[in-house]
């Protein structure tokens, strides 16, 4: 897969080192889950916290709408 530049926003979650984007997915699970992020009531949603709002602009959102939002953040 092809290797993606991570906006600064993203980049201080997943590293601002290029990431096939399969990677950057998987790096921001892993700091959602790290940081406790998973709605308790419904886990698939996910509560920003503030480093996430940068890059969702949302309080919270939902598993799938994450992968479309993560691309504005990528090039």
């Amino acid at each position: 897969m092809k290797a993606l530049t991570p906006s600064a926003a993203l980049a201080s979650i997943v590293g601002n080192s290029p990431l096939p984007r399969t990677e950057v997915v998987s790096k921001l699970w892993a700091y959602i889950k790290k940081n406790k992020l998973q709605d308790a009531v419904n886990k698939r949603m996910i509560n920003a916290d503030a480093k996430l709002k940068e890059v969702f602009n949302k309080a919270q959102v939902s598993m799938f709408e994450m992968a479309g939002l993560i691309g504005k953040h990528l090039k």
